[in-house]
């Protein structure tokens, strides 16, 4: 599916059908596309626009591609329904995040079960009443990989927001009041972490019926700092990258099974 304004190719990622498999890794980071396409056999370059970088190889016999996603829901969603349109139909968020439960360090990894929805674009899909919830086999392939990989891995809700300094520099807000209550909620009800894609991600994902999940390296964590308690700091995300990639050979492998029992 084409839209108006570009009939022949998608309009942001400027890619056709033929240019992108099924299963598609999403980072954040432009930078990240080449790290993980590097653990793909035969990966190729495919096309880089804005925020938008694309690789294409394989796994298991099956085209995969990484598409970046930039910073935030809306270009995020952005890259979902354009990889949707080009056949799409399981995806993996591998980002990064900051730590809310104080038992989340820097360096472990959090595969997200849920999202808190504090951001806007999914409010333009479902009302705000419907939860932002991962896919439950996209779930579980992530917590067996990183598990398998002897990662520090915990699992549950995750909170995504729109405003990177309202999270870390709220008091200069002046909605304040209402940042600091709800983060403080969002700790007490036991968010593991602080992102910005997830939550947009799951509902979109919802809406197009395709199966998107998140891992995300922990890089620190505010909660930790607040109480006095150390604080260790991790900018290394290969190992989740590592994780993910074994958990999307898992789905594929999955899928062909169903597809053999069902010849």
């Amino acid at each position: 599916m084409s839209t108006v304004y570009s009939p022949e190719r998608e309009f942001h990622l400027k890619i056709v059908p033929s240019d992108i498999g099924n299963y598609v890794f999403l980072p954040g980071d432009p930078g990240r596309c080449g790290m993980i396409a590097d653990l793909f056999d035969e990966p190729h370059f495919v096309s880089s626009n804005r925020e938008y970088t694309i690789y294409t190889g394989s796994l298991e016999r099956e085209t995969v591609s990484v598409c970046s996603t930039g910073i935030g829901g809306p270009s995020a969603v952005i890259a979902l329904e354009e990889l949707v349109h080009c056949g799409a139909h399981t995806f993996i968020r591998v980002g990064t995040s900051g730590g809310m439960e104080p038992e989340v360090l820097g360096g472990d990894a959090v595969v997200a079960s849920a999202a808190v929805r504090m951001e806007g674009t999914s409010r333009e899909y479902a009302p705000i009443e419907y939860p932002a919830a991962a896919d439950f086999a996209v779930t579980g392939a992530l917590y067996q990989a990183a598990c398998a990989k002897g990662l520090r891995v915990h699992v549950g809700v995750v909170q995504c927001k729109d405003n990177f300094y309202g999270q870390h520099d709220p008091d200069t807000m002046p909605v304040s009041y209402e940042l600091n209550q709800k983060w403080n909620a969002f700790v007490r009800c036991g968010a593991l972490c602080s992102e910005m894609e997830s939550a947009a991600l799951f509902i979109a994902g919802a809406v197009r019926r395709v199966r998107v999940g998140s891992i995300l390296t922990v890089f620190a964590n505010q909660t930790r700092r607040a109480m006095g308690l150390d604080d260790p700091k991790c900018y290394d995300s290969s190992q989740a990258v590592n994780a993910a990639i074994d958990a999307m050979r898992l789905l594929i492998r999955q899928d062909k099974d169903k597809r053999n029992k069902a010849k």
